[in-house]
């Protein structure tokens, strides 16, 4: 049974940080990339980061590039969003999915529930 379960969301102010958690089990994390995204309330779900099976390539997009890092630790089959300088336009629901190869961007088949991040004064 695979399962993707994050944690670490929560409220934080305007240039602070919070650390994502993703455990997964009933699967291998290190034969799969796997991938973060989030979708801000009223918006659709939106691409963050993604990393290699093996962690050796990581990806971003543009509106987290420089503030955020992805890594992994395979023995803990744990993958992590280090979010760091947070803004406003950065609260959402968080998501982490597991990728169908070990590279990413060809497609997910298995997704969180979600941890909410909230960035305000």
């Amino acid at each position: 049974q695979v399962q993707l379960v994050e944690s670490g969301g929560g409220l934080a102010q305007p240039g602070g940080s919070l650390r994502l958690s993703c455990a997964a089990s009933g699967f291998t994390a290190s034969t799969y990339a796997m991938t973060w995204a989030r979708q801000a309330p009223g918006k659709g779900l939106e691409w963050v980061s993604g990393i290699r099976g093996d962690g050796r390539n990581t990806y971003y997009a543009d509106s987290v590039k420089g503030r955020f890092t992805i890594s992994r630790d395979n023995a803990k089959n744990t993958v992590y969003l280090q979010m760091n300088n947070l803004k406003p336009e950065d609260t959402a629901l968080y998501y982490c999915a597991k990728d169908l190869l070990w590279v990413p961007y060809y497609g997910m088949d298995y997704w969180g529930k979600g941890t909410l991040v909230t960035v305000s004064t």
